[in-house]
C-alpha cells in the first residue's frame, strides 16, 4: 500500500506560489502543485477562472464564518472534500482500504 503514496512524482508535492487578488489586495499563497491542479479544475467547473474562483472562495467563506483563520487550509480541505464528493458512495474498495487481518 505505502508504494502507491511513497512511489508518487515529486512534481506533485513541489510548493507553488501564486498571487491573486482578495478583497483588492495582492496576496501569495503557497500550496503543493496537487492542489493548484485541482483548484484550476474546480474553478473551470464552475465556469471561473482559479483567482476568481478562489476570491469567490474567500469572500463566501468570510460572510459565512466571519474570519478565515488559514486560507491555505481551507483550500487543501476544499480539494479533499472536492474529491471526496465526487467519489461515488457505493464504489468498489481501492488498494488504499485497510483490511480486516
Amino acid at each position: 500500500m505505502c508504494k502507491v503514496f511513497a512511489g508518487q512524482d515529486p512534481e506533485g508535492y513541489r510548493l507553488v506560489n501564486r498571487s491573486i487578488r482578495i478583497g483588492g489586495h495582492s496576496t501569495s499563497i503557497q500550496l503543493e502543485a496537487t492542489f493548484w491542479t485541482l483548484l484550476d479544475e474546480i474553478a473551470h467547473g464552475q465556469g471561473m477562472t482559479a483567482p476568481k474562483f478562489l476570491s469567490t472562495l474567500y469572500d463566501e467563506a468570510l460572510e459565512i464564518n466571519g474570519h478565515i483563520p488559514n486560507f491555505a487550509s481551507m483550500l487543501r480541505t476544499t480539494c479533499a472534500l472536492y474529491l471526496r464528493d465526487r467519489q461515488p458512495l457505493d464504489s468498489e474498495p481501492s488498494e488504499f482500504t485497510n483490511k480486516a487481518a
